[in-house]
């Protein structure tokens, strides 16, 4: 075999004289030399970079509000921050340190955010970039920082903390003000116990010069900020949660850890107004009512022409157990209870006005649950949510599987979303999102792009990822057309996983013709049609199939079809001979083994099937002299041949969905024929039969000649059980051991070598044997043991024939040697072009046909789109093979090996796609060591190798894929998925297309304060904080107390900030920032030289007192 073209190497070199020694070539005879085919890509077309991040923000911890921007922004325990704007404008930020978010805090309209991290630091966000970026960092050494206030308008935050203590902070400069409340001097001398930390701050909205603060213990001060010192002390026996203030500044609202809330006047701190215990039951006798759960957090908004809304999470009784979280929203004499699907994280009430001195004006709530957004409107009736306009339910059941093409026919979108937007929901609120902030990008990219999920429900969505923003445009749910089980003792006990029972584990569709077929948990495939039409199935189409790993089975030889599987001639849908229910009376099963019987049991009842995908036939594997049927690890269709194929550990069936027939059921073995590389022997009889659950992880790994092998988790990869979707089971080893031990050691051993599971499949048009002259149909066949296998597919003619004449299969004694578990493969003609499979264009199918025959059999008849079948005799073609290990192009027919590529040696490939890229196509490969890899074609050169992410959980592993145009994905969280891209040009075009979140607003007016209150002295006072805070009536703060770390959002933001007026702005203001940082320095080194001189002079000073009138002989 040739590995190396060695004129590839000198590629630059070639390329001019490349085309001449093409057309030279192309007379010899194929197999004599490889032509030289131009290759455009080069390492420079490549750039790896994350775009954008889409999902709802795995384990979110806090939320805030700009509402004047209207963004929305979202924290969460591992460091992540969320924007949100208008829908399709989103942004995903990181804190370096991955601390989590414990309190966000907008400067309001000034396109800038502060976050408070559990490390105790502080951090500035500048907003006014795409890229937001942290412009400051403070980082507090000495204290715990529990909460944060920053009034609207001001420049001056006030940092609370764990010791009572409260700092202010410049938001500016972000340095510490020397003006520090400390807790002793705020609550009363007599006071014999510490009042815990800081759970509140926030200013009185008439008067700015008063603080009132919250301490833990129930104590609550009112502090003046002129003459530093407590106005009122109001005490309470029970912890307080939050505090809430009366736009009027007269009364305040606490909230209780015994489910009380209790309301102040600000003049009297003896006793609270009015304590209310919104959940609790009012007893008689005037006693106390019960106590309940904590109220975590109130809020207490007024409306000019009515009563005021006090809205709080929490509180609910004790007894009401299993009741699920709920906010109340109190309005008047109404109570409304509203139930979450989640805990309550934190909530936020949407207000008309900025201004905490006006009325409010609430017109919704946002509700931030531990895996949900929520809106409420509080304007209509009933307080109905919105509906979210964001892509926040990828995760509404778990998902299993992802799959993403890019460059899809236009088409696709509307006809997808048509059929979707039947299944909306009703009852939804009437108003637009109320979050609607920002702009959004100018999107480059024009083309269209589709991701599929599979999930543990059983359910398909489809999704609309075009320029980089996302939106579901329909739902599959595939679990319907099985029975379902009502409880658990009435489950059949033919389930192999214990839960989720649908869950999909492989999707394989085709956009052209719209063919989707999926592989479940439970052994089961389902082929699905694309219709606009609704229809009622009167029978489900359903095929069973006995795949089991026998080599001399004496009551089932493989190559027989068992009984349940007749194959029907005729051309409507005939239903199989159904299993029979009771496995005592199954025909190989006299010892009472469960045979015979699929784990699913498919509904008997007619089946109404809206618009969109349609089942065409459901297979299931059935149990065999019971032991389950292993889960499937390969699936592919082809909507011109009207074929499915699917294989696992034990074997491939291949099943013809338009004459609902099995054509081929064969063991991994008997693909070989006597062209078998292992020396594998007979299995002697089973001994003990295998429990329900171990053959679940059971593709064990083979030994092989170990150069041809290096070892990788196959097996682990392979037969991932998806009963926890959201990561790898820790037990695989352990079942495994347990199944082996299960048998005597020497059938351990011939099974452990000949276990060879079917892991690629891929229906072509080709050359199937050295000698063939002219490509014809087959399929291509992949295992974990690194062998490629041909099989040759005779096909009827089109129209009425298809349905008449049997197809006829054969393999082809084609095989081919790579190291490594087959991944992903591909054909390229003589020119270097990827040839895709062939399709038959979508037509609708439920529509009576009455056009005339001649029509119909054009209509019928598949079309290849592959170049080959129109090509002369002499033009060959490439099989571009991709395994665990390495890569491989094969030259056909002569299947000489033309280039080759060991992708590594110490890992393995988790991802092999062969995709197009700039007019040009290669081979992209993620790596489990994290690396992300792409070679040319067909010369495997490598033009891109960078490390990304190391393989951290199955997750990753199970969910990564590359598609066209240099587009990628994983499932990053639970919850989230992260897109990335491959391509310069992509990489280039991103700062054009992503949304702006900072949008030039006019703040609103200052509410009128009225004549009267002007003349009498009312309304709101303002403070002049720069005096009271500024150093020079506070002093300077203790440098120990807290660092300052200038933040690179600085640099980042002159480059993210366009050219114009904005950027020149933003870089005049960051070099005054800088200058002014530089003039801070000198200042201060300045004043410490000064500071020293005084001292030393005073020290002279004092010293020449000290001996001024003493006598030379006293010295």
């Amino acid at each position: 075999m040739r590995k190396f073209n060695i004129r590839k190497v000198l590629d630059g070199l070639t390329a001019g004289s490349s085309s001449a020694s093409q057309q030279q070539q192309q007379q010899h005879p194929p197999g004599n030399r490889e032509p030289e085919i131009q290759e455009t890509l080069q390492s420079e077309h490549f750039q790896l970079c994350k775009t954008v991040r889409h999902g709802f923000p795995y384990q979110p911890s806090a939320l805030a509000f700009d509402p004047v921007q209207k963004i929305l922004a979202v924290g969460t325990q591992t460091g992540a921050l969320r924007l949100f704007g208008r829908p399709g404008v989103e942004c995903y930020c990181q804190h370096d340190s991955g601390a989590a978010v414990i309190q966000l805090q907008f400067l309001i309209n000034e396109g800038a955010l502060v976050s408070a991290l559990a490390d105790d630091t502080l951090h500035l966000w500048n907003l006014r970039q795409k890229r937001p970026a942290i412009l400051h960092s403070l980082k507090f050494c000495r204290e715990r920082v529990t909460f944060c206030h920053l009034p609207f308008q001001s420049k001056w935050l006030y940092v609370g903390t764990e010791r009572g203590n409260i700092h202010i902070v410049n938001v500016e400069s972000f340095t510490l003000s020397g003006y520090v409340i400390m807790w002793n001097k705020a609550i009363e001398l007599s006071s014999k116990s510490h009042p815990g930390p800081v759970v509140h701050i926030s200013d009185n909205p008439m008067d700015e010069g008063k603080l009132l603060i919250g301490f833990e213990s129930g104590t609550v001060v009112l502090w003046d900020l002129k003459s530093k010192k407590a106005d009122y002390r109001y005490t309470y026996d029970e912890a307080i949660h939050s505090v809430a203030w009366h736009h009027e500044g007269k009364q305040f609202i606490c909230s209780h850890s015994d489910g009380t809330l209790t309301i102040w006047n600000v003049r009297s701190p003896a006793k609270p107004v009015q304590t209310i215990t919104p959940h609790g039951k009012q007893l008689k006798d005037g006693k106390k009512p019960e106590p309940c759960k904590p109220i975590l957090k109130v809020e207490f908004k007024t409306t000019r022409s009515g009563e005021p809304f006090i809205i709080l999470s929490g509180g609910l009784s004790y007894d009401t157990v299993g009741r699920r979280p709920c906010l109340t929203v109190m309005h008047g004499k109404s109570t409304a209870v509203l139930e979450m699907d989640y805990s309550i994280v934190d909530f936020l009430t949407l207000c008309e006005t900025p201004y905490p001195n006006d009325f409010q004006e609430p017109y919704a709530v946002v509700v931030l649950l531990e895996k949900d957004l929520v809106l409420i409107d509080l304007a209509q009736n009933g307080y109905p949510i919105f509906e979210n306009p964001y892509p926040l339910s990828i995760h509404e059941s778990p998902v299993t599987c992802c799959e993403y093409f890019a460059d899809c026919p236009v088409d696709l979108i509307p006809a997808l979303y048509s059929v979707g937007a039947r299944q909306k929901r009703q009852g939804y609120s009437k108003k637009e999102w109320p979050i609607s902030g920002g702009n959004w990008g100018l999107g480059a990219q024009s083309y269209p792009e589709i991701i599929i999920t599979g999930h543990a429900d059983g359910s398909v969505k489809f999704w609309d990822a075009s320029a980089i923003t996302l939106q579901v445009l329909y739902k599959l749910k595939t679990s319907k057309v099985f029975e379902k089980s009502r409880n658990k003792d009435d489950r059949p006990n033919t389930d192999i996983v214990d839960e989720d029972p649908y869950a999909i584990q492989i999707i394989s569709w085709c956009p052209e013709s719209r063919m989707l077929c999926i592989a479940g948990v439970s052994a089961h495939v389902i082929i699905y049609r694309f219709s606009k039409q609704e229809v009622i199935t009167e029978v489900i189409p359903m095929l069973e199939v006995r795949l089991l790993y026998e080599i001399n089975d004496v009551e089932t030889p493989e190559g027989e079809q068992p009984p349940p599987l007749p194959t029907p001639v005729g051309g409507s849908n005939p239903q199989p001979i159904p299993p029979q229910s009771h496995p005592s009376t199954s025909s190989s099963s006299s010892d009472g083994l469960r045979d015979n019987v699929p784990c699913l049991k498919v509904k008997n009842s007619p089946l109404k099937q809206s618009p969109g995908y349609q089942t065409e036939l459901v297979i299931q594997l059935v149990w065999v002299g019971g032991e389950p049927p292993q889960q499937i690890t390969s699936l592919a269709v082809n909507s011109s041949y009207g074929l499915v194929v699917f294989g696992n550990c034990n074997g491939i069936a291949m099943v013809d969905y338009l004459q609902k027939a099995v054509l081929l059921n064969l063991g991994t073995i008997e693909l070989y024929g006597s062209n078998d590389p292992y020396r594998r022997e007979p299995r002697s009889p089973r001994k003990s039969r295998q429990p329900s659950g171990a053959g679940l992880c059971d593709i064990s790994e083979g030994t092989v000649v170990p150069e041809d092998r290096c070892k990788s988790p196959t097996s682990a990869k392979m037969s991932r059980k998806l009963s926890l979707p959201t990561d790898l089971k820790p037990d695989l080893d352990v079942k495994d051991n347990s199944f082996s031990r299960s048998r005597s050691s020497s059938v351990t051993s011939i099974d452990k070598e000949s276990r060879e599971a079917i892991s690629a499949l891929h229906f072509c048009e080709t050359f199937t044997r050295k000698t063939d002259s002219s490509p014809s149909p087959c399929l291509w066949v992949g295992t974990t043991l690194g062998t490629v296998l041909v099989i040759a597919l005779n096909l009827p003619p089109g129209g009425e024939q298809r349905l008449l004449q049997p197809v006829i299969v054969s393999p082809s004694g084609t095989i081919l040697r790579l190291k490594g578990a087959i991944l992903r493969m591909a054909f390229l003609d003589t020119t270097g072009c990827l040839i895709p499979p062939a399709y038959e264009p979508w037509r609708e199918h439920n529509v009576p046909e009455e056009k005339d025959e001649k029509e119909k059999l054009k209509k019928r008849r598949p079309v290849s789109v592959s170049p080959s079948s129109s090509q002369e005799i002499s033009e060959n073609q490439y099989a571009v093979i991709c395994s665990e290990k390495q890569a491989k192009v094969i030259s056909l027919p002569t299947q000489n090996c033309a280039y080759k590529q060991n992708i590594t040696e110490t890992s393995f490939v988790l991802r092999g796609d062969i995709v197009a890229l700039s007019n040009s196509i290669c081979l992209a490969c993620f790596c489990a060591n994290g690396h992300i890899m792409t070679f040319s074609l067909p010369s495997l050169r490598p033009l891109l190798d960078v490390y990304y992410l190391p393989l951290t959980n199955m997750r990753i592993a199970r969910t990564f894929c590359f598609t066209n145009n240099g587009q990628a994905l994983y499932l990053v969280s639970p919850t989230e998925i992260q897109r990335l891209t491959y391509s310069q040009e992509t990489c280039e075009n991103l700062q054009e297309m992503l949304g702006e979140l900072f949008t030039p607003v006019e703040t609103p007016e200052a509410p009128n304060r009225g004549f009267f209150k002007g003349l009498f002295g009312g309304g709101a006072q303002s403070l002049d904080r720069e005096e009271l805070f500024g150093e020079s009536s506070s002093g300077k703060a203790s440098r120990s107390l807290a660092q300052h770390i200038p933040g690179p959002g600085g640099i980042e933001g002159v480059k993210g900030a366009a050219s114009g007026v904005v950027g020149e702005l933003a870089r005049a203001r960051l070099a005054l920032d800088e200058r002014g940082q530089k003039l801070g320095d000198l200042e201060e080194r300045t004043a410490a030289m000064l500071s020293s001189a005084e001292s030393f002079s005073k020290h002279a000073h004092e010293i020449m007192l000290k001996y001024k009138d003493k006598k030379w002989y006293q010295f």
